[in-house]
């Protein structure tokens, strides 16, 4: 049967992936029949009204989702609809308690012009009481109006859908771990609403190993945890992770919302100096040996602040006694080991080829990556021979974007081993920061073309 789902109006580009994703979690079998980024509307196809109850309740974009009863461009259509595909269903909610409402997207209605409308389903013949709270079945009307139809005083809207209402969505648990109420947090860690639904995208469930390589004050981790997956960790400073070692840590983070059963462990890494075994990529693997993470999630430091950073020494041989030193000291909580700077695509690829190397078959990385919205300074989607891309998501500010990309690694055997073969590793360019990332660059250019170049050049 075809179902309703009504999302939220906002991270348009968010909303279909996480659905899917979250089909893919419960296994359940769903189609898209008709879904745009301008409507929070979407049809989909469902076995049941249990899986549709399943497929709803973790979404963070959706808000609820209805047994679709009828639809179409005006009411006469609606009832003709409802007539047509539904009238064997009407004898199961005769006695039964309900409530009809109306929800107008974009639009607005009188009161009596919304009791002339119920009035107008009088035939489904419902003789049980009205109930405002608390009703055994909701029946809801929804309208979906031309943008600014009010001040233009357009009478009706451009459709209509009627359904009866099965569940809604998990809007509050953004609340829930809400940064503002968080004990400890940093200027960039990633609100608690795109984290959970960066979560839901990549996977995390129950029986789940979840990693983030830039784990800061732990976002990610909190999120995927919230989901019942068990989570790991990594930062270059250790000191993000460790907070002021009291109740200001990514541990206490964890305490706060009752996760700690969702917290395998976290250390002090990059990914170009990671305890982390890799296994060797190769085209007949088994799909689980050498490879623990059921999914990747993160989001890299962007290098605008400050260039971006790796572990190590740029010169070993002008300062050979920092090597020697910091294995000395390495065990000091106040020691900061040295840095060197490092390409932006360079890591961009190091994540994709880490990723390759660690992932399960059909496992998920999703990072965030930031680009320039000027088509000539925008930063194409990186690519891997044994990575998928499977969801590509916008956000976006004024000259700039940041993308959440996702992937999916590919069994071994379905590689093409000629474009793994041409494949080659990418190397640092430059050694000035703007040098070594090209978006900092942009960024504090104004995304504006660099004088004396075309924008081709840019």
């Amino acid at each position: 049967m075809d179902y309703l789902i009504r999302f939220s109006q906002s991270h348009e580009t968010f909303r279909l992936p996480e659905i899917q994703a979250l089909a893919l979690i419960e296994g359940i079998d769903l189609k898209v029949v008709s879904y745009s980024l301008e409507s929070p509307f979407c049809i989909v196809h469902l076995p049941s009204e249990t899986a549709a109850r399943r497929l709803i309740q973790r979404s963070i974009l959706a808000m609820s989702i209805h047994e679709l009863w009828g639809s179409g461009p005006d009411l006469a259509a609606v009832h003709a609809s409802v007539h047509a595909s539904t009238a064997h269903l009407w004898a199961k909610y005769l006695t039964c308690s309900f409530k009809f409402t109306l929800d107008s997207y974009q639009g607005s209605r009188t009161a009596d012009a919304k009791i002339a409308i119920i009035n107008s389903f009088a035939y489904l013949g419902f003789a049980g009481p009205i109930q405002m709270r608390r009703p055994d079945e909701e029946f809801i009307l929804f309208e979906d109006w031309q943008l600014n139809s009010t001040p233009l005083g357009i009478p009706d809207p451009k459709f209509y859908y009627f359904g009866r209402y099965l569940g809604a969505g998990a809007r509050d648990l953004p609340k829930k771990l809400d940064l503002k109420k968080r004990r400890y947090i940093s200027t960039t860690s990633m609100d608690a609403e795109l984290a959970l639904v960066t979560a839901n995208i990549a996977l995390a469930a129950p029986g789940k190993v979840m990693y983030d390589p830039f784990v800061g004050t732990g976002s990610f981790p909190i999120a995927c945890a919230q989901f019942g997956a068990v989570t790991f960790g990594s930062d270059i400073d250790g000191r993000s992770i460790r907070g002021d070692e009291k109740k200001r840590t990514l541990r206490g983070n964890f305490e706060q919302y009752g996760l700690v059963a969702g917290l395998g462990g976290m250390f002090t890494a990059d990914l170009t100096n990671s305890p982390i075994r890799r296994a060797e990529l190769r085209y007949d693997g088994d799909g689980v040996q050498g490879r623990l993470f059921d999914g990747i999630v993160c989001d890299p430091p962007y290098g605008v602040r400050e260039g971006l950073r790796v572990l190590g020494v740029r010169d070993p041989e002008k300062c050979p006694w920092v090597i020697p030193k910091g294995k000395e000291m390495y065990k000091d909580p106040d020691f900061i080991p040295p840095r060197k700077p490092y390409s932006f695509l360079a890591m961009l690829d190091g994540i994709l080829q880490f990723s390759a190397q660690t992932l399960v078959d059909n496992g998920r990385l999703s990072f965030w990556m930031p680009t320039a919205n000027d088509e000539n300074q925008e930063i194409p989607v990186p690519t891997h021979p044994y990575l998928d891309v499977v969801a590509v998501c916008t956000q976006t500010f004024n000259k700039w974007s940041r993308r959440l990309i996702t992937y999916r690694r590919i069994p071994d055997a379905q590689v093409d081993q000629e474009a793994m073969k041409a494949r080659e590793e990418m190397k640092p360019v430059g050694k000035t920061a703007d040098e070594l990332n090209p978006f900092r660059k942009a960024y504090f250019n104004g995304f504006e073309p660099v004088d004396g170049t075309s924008d081709e050049a840019s």
